[in-house]
């Protein structure tokens, strides 16, 4: 059975400009909420004691465990790329993947403020992601931990919106959060990401 375990994250060993040290604890345990229920779930629908002829579209054990796990599984997968791409120095990126932005955007500051924007209207999540039918990038909004921008998508940067990520530092000032985490991105770990999944050489 496939298990989840809580990560390691250098985000958390250096002084974050704009995002104290409080957030960032209560932060991870969040997190690590996110991986022992996501292992919960696992193990109960591995236990063999869900009964799949009940199943059932309005309400039904195995609906419930399965949808509550995209959930749990979300929130897991969402806060290992915030984390991660955490403690840079914001700026910019450079090469290919700023040329793509440029290319979707006009311009870099046109793309960090739609991102800055789509991050206020979002109620959960705004990502900088790749949809590889179209072969660009776009600033996605989702509302929920399970609610990825589209299918066929690799995320690149995610953005949590969410009152936890700021509330501690800015109370309701997301936008003076939104403006910490662009000072905090750290365009290596994203060019990275984009280089494993073969986007930068398309």
């Amino acid at each position: 059975m496939a298990r989840y375990e809580a990560k390691k994250f250098r985000s958390f060993d250096v002084e974050l400009t704009g995002i104290s040290k409080k957030t960032m604890e209560e932060h991870y345990k969040l997190y690590q909420g996110y991986v022992s229920k996501a292992n919960e779930i696992l193990e109960r629908l591995a236990s063999g004691q869900v009964d799949l002829s009940k199943a059932n579209a309005t309400y039904s054990e195995l609906r419930e465990l399965k949808l509550e796990l995209t959930r749990a599984i979300g929130g897991v997968k969402n806060h290992e790329l915030y984390f991660e791409h955490l403690a840079g120095k914001g700026g910019r990126p450079s090469g290919k993947l700023l040329q793509m932005i440029e290319r979707a955007y006009g311009s870099f500051d046109a793309w960090q403020a739609d991102l800055k924007a789509t991050g206020i209207a979002a109620r959960g999540w705004a990502w900088l992601a790749y949809d590889w039918d179209t072969g660009t990038v776009f600033n996605y909004i989702g509302d929920e931990q399970n609610t990825y921008p589209i299918w066929n998508a690799t995320p690149l940067v995610a953005l949590d919106c969410f009152e936890h990520a700021y509330y501690i530092d800015y109370g309701t000032g997301k936008a003076a959060y939104i403006d910490a985490f662009l000072k905090n991105l750290d365009w290596d770990v994203v060019t990275k990401r984009a280089e494993q999944f073969g986007i930068l050489s398309r």
